[in-house]
């Protein structure tokens, strides 16, 4: 990850841990703050965000940078169970994609 992405990324996970620092924050149940307890890059674009909240508790966001375009920066979700069984079906078929489309490239 370059220096610049990766203060970019130090910003809006801090800004995200203030959103849901948010006492009134929909979703808030038990009035919750959180901090940063570790930020893990996992690519030159992907991290995994640890927050901790007041409670003990550990939550883990997965942030993403998009390079280019109207969306371009960071932008994280909070990934179920479900969608990492879902990331892992699709490592397959993006393998598969790129293997198709690898004799494109000198025709």
């Amino acid at each position: 990850m370059n220096k610049e992405i990766a203060k970019e990324l130090d910003i809006y996970a801090n800004e995200v841990c203030r959103r849901y620092s948010k006492k009134n924050r929909a979703g808030n149940y038990n009035k919750e703050t959180f901090s940063i307890s570790e930020v893990i890059p996992t690519s030159d674009h992907t991290a995994s965000v640890i927050f901790k909240k007041d409670s003990g508790k550990l939550a883990a966001f997965f942030f993403y940078y998009i390079n280019r375009g109207a969306s371009k920066g960071w932008k994280y979700f909070v990934p179920t169970d479900s969608h990492i069984t879902g990331f892992r079906a699709f490592e397959y078929y993006k393998l598969n994609v790129e293997r198709s489309n690898y004799k494109h490239n000198f025709g």
